[in-house]
């Protein structure tokens, strides 16, 4: 009776554990180590948040000191953008040479110089000269946050950590209006001055924090140093077990061979980015084509959908919403600001829980009625004769609504889906394209802004912004699989069908739950 009650038990026992084997795995905790990388890398995107920021106030104050048009104004604010493709264009090479952690302290150099250039600037011309350095370390800094941020990431908490660059971008915006603010009642020559030239401070916070990050792992693997590799990963990872399975990845990535096991080893040219270019542009792959289409999209449509135009003009918008003093106009420009930065927070803790589609999508729908609603409302205040007071409040409310909706979802997995989604031998330079298609989209539409609304109305120029938006919607829903909860190296196995991304996906889902169960049957 005992050894039946015993073998009971044993089998008790047995089918609880095999139940137990299947249960889903409780979600790690967060790395720190990861974390703290995430947050020193990512303080990079300050240097453009700040600018976008401080110059949404600043512009008027140096056209009113130097009595410049507003076809100069709208070139100084916007050329920026311009300016930072030739940052963005070398970072990828420059990054792969140097190492991604060098190449952010050059990048953080190199605005430090633009800041106080810019500070003190006694004409036009000098101020251009300024914004030109600042962009090439505005470039630099675009591509290669995200790039580190995603290369150093475990794969449970990517999507969370790759969206820190736009969370400090937003900081930054942020900074940069309470900038405008505190020192709009100085002296006219001196206020503006002030406001370019502490730009210059995040640069040095930087430069020392930098000191305390690792390399990537994946540059480390790419110079034949697994031994460093090693030791990053093992920092960076959730568990040693996922530490193991991301160094093999890589290696494989990287054409070395699974069982090579050395501190250092020789590696291939291959493997240091020689024929990418060709690869990306001229004699692309389908799945490649697919990313390209997929990657460049996304960061067209996230700025010719208006954003920057609504945080680097919210003054003029407020101006012709009927808010025409200068102090209520940069009051309401910091709501823009406060609500911006605290919707990225929400995008950012869901980006992992919810997935990169759904909060695209309801990121992308809420901004197309933000934009119809905003047009709507400045051009009924632009045929009246007189204050509409209801109608000002709903340019408020739809210029906040529009920037809360991009935050949640636009703004953030613009920079984690394309740093994600591009394979290892072509993710520097796919990132550099990236930012070149983003920050000259932004370039275009931010230097002819004034031109646009003074030709078809204000109202009419944000009619324009909901057309694209509403394109961009399609292809997002269309083209863009999910990437949530894959290791880097697997993500690219999802794109190269095009509209038949779904059946590749359930495929792949069916096959990697076979893998697991059977793995599983065996222990």
């Amino acid at each position: 009776m005992a050894d039946h009650k015993s073998e009971e038990n044993g089998v008790s026992g047995k089918s609880n554990h095999l139940i137990t084997d299947f249960d889903p795995p409780k979600p790690p905790k967060r790395n720190k180590y990861a974390f703290a990388c995430a947050i020193l890398a990512s303080m990079t995107s300050v240097l453009l948040g700040y600018d976008i920021g401080v110059m949404s106030g600043a512009q008027k104050f140096i056209q009113r000191d130097f009595g410049c048009s507003d076809r100069q104004i709208e070139i100084m604010v916007g050329i920026l953008n311009l300016y930072s493709l030739v940052g963005s264009a070398a970072a990828g090479r420059t990054s792969d040479w140097i190492g991604r952690r060098y190449t952010i302290v050059f990048a953080g150099a190199i605005f430090f110089i633009g800041a106080i250039l810019m500070g003190l600037a006694t004409n036009y011309a000098f101020l251009m000269v300024g914004r030109f350095v600042a962009g090439i370390g505005v470039g630099y800094a675009l591509m290669i946050a995200p790039v580190y941020t995603a290369e150093v990431s475990p794969a449970s908490a990517r999507g969370f950590l790759t969206s820190f660059p736009e969370v400090f971008i937003n900081a930054g915006i942020m900074f940069g209006y309470v900038s405008n603010y505190a020192f709009s009642k100085l002296p006219l020559h001196l206020g503006w001055r002030i406001m370019l030239g502490l730009g210059a401070i995040p640069s040095v916070i930087l430069a020392v924090g930098v000191l305390g990050m690792p390399e990537s792992p994946r540059w480390l693997i790419m110079q034949g140093r697994l031994g460093d590799a090693k030791v990053v990963l093992d920092k960076t990872s959730d568990s040693l077990e996922e530490s193991k399975l991301r160094l093999a990845d890589i290696k494989k990535a990287a054409g070395i061979p699974e069982d090579c096991n050395d501190d250092i080893i020789q590696v291939s040219k291959s493997s240091h980015g020689e024929g990418v270019w060709k690869e990306l542009l001229i004699h692309p792959t389908p799945t490649v084509r697919h990313i390209l289409v997929a990657a460049l999209g996304i960061h067209f449509f996230q700025q010719a959908s208006g954003i920057d135009a609504v945080v680097l003009y919210s003054p003029r918008i407020f101006e012709k919403a009927g808010i025409v003093k200068d102090t209520p106009q940069l009051l309401a420009t910091i709501a823009v600001g406060f609500v911006k930065t605290v919707f990225i927070l929400v995008g950012t803790f869901n980006l992992d829980k919810v997935g990169r589609r759904p909060l695209l999508l309801s990121s992308i729908i809420g901004m197309i009625i933000s934009l119809l609603t905003l047009g709507m409302a400045l051009t009924i205040i632009d045929h009246s004769d007189h204050k509409i007071t209801w109608a000002i409040a709903l340019c408020i409310a739809a210029v906040l609504s529009f920037v809360a909706c991009f935050s949640i979802g636009m703004g953030p997995i613009t920079w984690v889906y394309s740093s994600e989604v591009f394979p290892l031998r072509l993710r520097a330079q796919g990132c550099s394209i990236c930012v070149a298609v983003n920050r000259t989209t932004s370039g275009v539409l931010t230097m002819t802004f004034i031109s646009l609304y003074k030709a078809i109305t204000i109202g009419g120029a944000f009619f324009v912004f909901t057309g694209i938006a509403a394109a961009g919607c399609v292809l997002f829903y269309t083209l863009f699989p999910e990437t949530r909860g894959k290791n880097l190296e697997e993500v690219e196995d999802v794109f190269g069908t095009f509209f038949r991304w779904r059946s590749r996906q359930a495929e792949l889902d069916r096959k990697k739950e076979a893998e697991m169960v059977a793995h599983k049957v065996q222990n």
